[in-house]
């Protein structure tokens, strides 16, 4: 069975795009995250940025493996924007990612059905408008080794083409390598196989 390693997510933060429904203004962002401390960071700084808005609505993804995600709908009625939006990061097939719609109010009510199109649609158009891309989910390895045996380890990473992450080249070297998923456990079972060298996983 081939092993999934790779999962889209978007290069860099979107262009602010603009959707207007009934004069209520709807702001679409959508940013690249890892971790919930960015999304709070992302959304403060809009709240800055935005000051009289009414609503602040998100939905984020995080994680390739272990999936996190939430989908908010800041005071719209129940199920009317978060869900939408979140809807559109599942269909786009993302993760690591944020999508923050601000919304002016315009006066004119949009009742439940047209606040789930206008929140759906704006998210639609931000990703539509942003850089989608491909990455590789990676293993990181520890290796450690004496000095000794440094050619054996290092010929190995050349043939394999692997990633040093960092080295510390002492009499007790110690490498990080990264390496795709789908090849790690390979790579794992070459170097345990060698005589005086120890190679560990990190989370």
């Amino acid at each position: 069975m081939e092993i999934k390693d790779t999962y889209k997510t978007i290069e860099s933060p979107s262009e602010e795009i603009l959707f207007k429904e009934k004069n209520s203004k709807f702001f679409g962002y959508a940013f690249p995250v890892s971790t919930t401390d960015e999304i709070k960071i992302h959304i403060d700084q809009l709240k800055k940025q935005h000051f009289g808005a009414v609503h602040f609505c998100y939905a984020y993804q995080i994680g390739t493996e272990k999936i996190e995600f939430r989908a908010n709908d800041d005071g719209e009625p129940s199920n009317s924007a978060g869900i939408p939006i979140y809807g559109q990061i599942q269909s786009f097939g993302l993760t690591n990612i944020l999508i923050v719609v601000v919304r002016f109010f315009g006066g004119t009510k949009l009742g439940v059905g047209g606040l789930i199109t206008a929140y759906k649609t704006t998210a639609q158009l931000v990703l539509e408008n942003a850089l989608i891309i491909e990455k590789t989910i990676d293993v990181q390895f520890k290796i450690t080794f004496d000095y000794k045996n440094i050619n054996k380890v290092m010929r190995i990473i050349k043939e394999k083409q692997l990633e040093i992450h960092s080295q510390k080249m002492e009499e007790n070297c110690e490498l990080l390598i990264v390496t795709r998923k789908k090849n790690a456990e390979r790579i794992f079972d070459i170097f345990d196989a060698l005589f005086e060298i120890s190679i560990s996983k990190l989370d």
